[in-house]
């Protein structure tokens, strides 16, 4: 007997799936994902609104699929280079560079799809809300790390307060971003640069790993 075939109709609906996810991250990232729907969805994609309906069974597992489509996106625009670079300062720095550049080259559409849809949820109780504040609290981890990371190392110094640093390089990047999207322009990542280096020379043990001022 031959090798047992895949179902087509499985293949067909992922790729549809992701189709329709590919659409809606970037409407969520300009509209918020109260202005995804699964009509608006199969009308712009010229697809079945039943078919549509039948991958996602409501706008909340909808809207969950599109966060966690985000995230994908964007582990492989930041976390991914980020833990590319050995761990220390030169890794701080890339993470850095790396959240930047995703908001400066628009990989979603509407600047940072997490700064967009958290301000929309962040009073709200729910799924979302869950979902959208675990992502948010991974990403805070995730920076905390990477300081702590550099600290251990003695990169940057031993009395260091990773969290509030963390918050502060944070805020650095979202102002950017927010800035960036309110104005359509750009000098504010230039200014976040700037203060995030002058933040990290101000800590570090060894500034040899970090870029000269832009």
């Amino acid at each position: 007997m031959g090798a047992e075939r895949p179902d087509g109709r499985v293949e067909r609906g992922n790729q549809t799936r992701q189709l329709v996810l590919t659409r809606a991250v970037q409407v969520a990232s300009t509209e918020g994902l109260e202005g995804l729907s699964l009509g608006r969805l199969a009308l712009e994609l010229k697809l079945s609104k039943s078919g549509v309906f039948a991958l996602f069974g409501s706008k909340e597992e909808l809207q969950l699929a599109t966060v966690r489509a985000a995230v994908a996106i964007f582990v492989d625009h930041v976390l991914t280079p980020t833990r590319a670079v050995a761990p220390g300062l030169g890794r701080v720095w890339r993470m850095c560079e790396s959240w930047l550049t995703y908001s400066r080259t628009r990989v979603f559409r509407g600047g940072c799809f997490f700064y967009a849809t958290i301000a929309e949820f962040d009073a709200r109780k729910g799924k979302v809300h869950d979902a959208l504040a675990a992502t948010q609290t991974g990403w805070v981890t995730f920076v905390e790390e990477i300081l702590e990371e550099a600290r251990v190392r003695e990169e940057i110094a031993a009395d260091t307060d990773v969290h509030q640093l963390a918050f502060e390089l944070i805020a650095f990047m979202e102002l950017a971003n927010a800035e960036s999207v309110l104005h359509d322009n750009a000098p504010g990542y230039t200014k976040a640069a700037r203060a995030i280096l002058g933040r990290l020379r101000a800590v570090a043990t060894d500034t040899s790993d970090l870029p000269p001022m832009p």
